[in-house]
């Protein structure tokens, strides 16, 4: 192999990129912008959950109650309502998400020591949602019995205490678990459509004819057109990860060269991919949609960034093997949250290793500079 040739190919390519408006704005712009949308986008905090309120009580220790609930800022009151048969409509229209019923009688039954029985009905189309606002609602009264008992002079120990901390992501805020995931994400479907349009645009433009009349090998190509693009990668990423830690305020509590390296690994392969795709189909459409398919849903449903593996079904969980997006987002959480080296991150680096060859070496087989007559 040639380094004079080899870098001479990447500076062609490197010219023909900045000639290409389009892919100068998919290469710099479009990273950011997604990381950015999708980090304001999705979320699994719930919070601020609309609820109705039908108090058939109207006493202080109703409104002392319904004060507990809004105290906590996971519900608010939007609705307050004359009679249960509204709920219905409220929970159909979407108005409310939960109705909390105040039965008569519930003060006197609270101020004199009887057990009161609450309703609390949940719109449950969203089971995540129903499901999070049942916890919290759970937790809420059995915090405000416990205190109302303490505050009545009553014996109040539990024969068992729980005592919880949560590791790496304390707050527990999605955030700090999505920027992560979405930098292996985007960087899956930014890559291999980069590289998708490079083959493809040379034998659409006709210029594959003057490369095929050059001494120049087919390594020497594919890692002449490689080059420019691993250093674009290189920058979104760096970008992305900035970005991350300033508008998000994720933590980096790893070694930044260890992501780096790792970093360098997903990305080869991830532009070797794109490189066999357009040497395949020589066509710049084709190959972004090919591209697109081939990274988008895989990385956002198969990789573990929406969706618990362990949760799959056996056929999924074995598919999601095939995923590069798998390791990386595993390395991107370990390294951003957990702090983890490579003691931990060593069979992600393998796969990741072997990924990069597969991609390098399917790019270096599918193309032919020699002219189809």
């Amino acid at each position: 192999m040639d380094l004079v040739r080899l870098l001479a190919m990447a500076r062609k390519e490197w010219i023909q990129l900045r000639r290409d408006p389009r892919s100068m704005v998919l290469a710099f712009a479009l990273p950011v912008f997604l990381l950015l949308f999708f980090g304001y986008a999705i979320s699994w905090d719930v919070d601020d959950i609309r609820l109705a309120v039908v108090d058939h009580d109207r006493t202080s220790a109703s409104r002392e109650l319904v004060a507990v609930f809004t105290a906590t800022g996971y519900f608010t009151v939007s609705e307050h309502l004359e009679t249960t048969d509204e709920a219905d409509g409220h929970l159909v229209r979407g108005r409310v998400r939960g109705v909390l019923t105040i039965p008569p009688g519930y003060g006197s039954g609270v101020h004199s020591g009887r057990t009161t029985t609450l309703q609390f009905l949940l719109d449950g189309s969203d089971a995540n949602t129903a499901t999070i606002a049942q916890n919290y609602a759970d937790a809420i009264l059995a915090r405000y019995a416990a205190g109302l008992l303490t505050a009545s002079g009553g014996a109040f120990v539990l024969p068992v205490r729980l005592e919880g901390r949560t590791w790496y992501n304390p707050t527990l805020e999605s955030r700090h678990m999505i920027v992560p995931g979405l930098v292996a994400v985007i960087m899956s479907i930014i890559a291999a459509m980069l590289t998708a349009l490079t083959i493809a645009r040379e034998w659409e433009r006709g210029t594959m004819e003057q490369l095929s009349a050059t001494p120049v090998r087919r390594t020497e190509v594919v890692l002449g057109k490689l080059l420019p693009y691993v250093a674009i990668g290189a920058f979104d990423v760096a970008v992305t990860v900035i970005a991350g830690m300033l508008v998000f305020d994720t933590p980096l509590k790893g070694n930044v060269f260890l992501l780096a390296a790792l970093t360098l690994l997903f990305l080869i392969g991830a532009l070797g991919l794109g490189i066999f795709i357009s040497a395949a189909v020589k066509s710049q459409v084709l190959a972004t949609q090919i591209a697109l398919v081939a990274t988008y849903l895989p990385s956002l449903l198969l990789s573990g960034f929406l969706f618990d593996i362990a949760s799959m079904p056996p056929a999924l969980r074995a598919i999601t093997f095939l995923v590069p997006a798998r390791y990386y987002i595993t390395v991107t959480r370990g390294i951003f949250l957990k702090g983890v080296g490579l003691e931990v991150l060593w069979p992600q680096a393998i796969f990741m290793c072997l990924y990069a060859a597969l991609g390098l070496g399917l790019a270096i087989l599918f193309f032919r500079k020699e002219l189809q007559v």
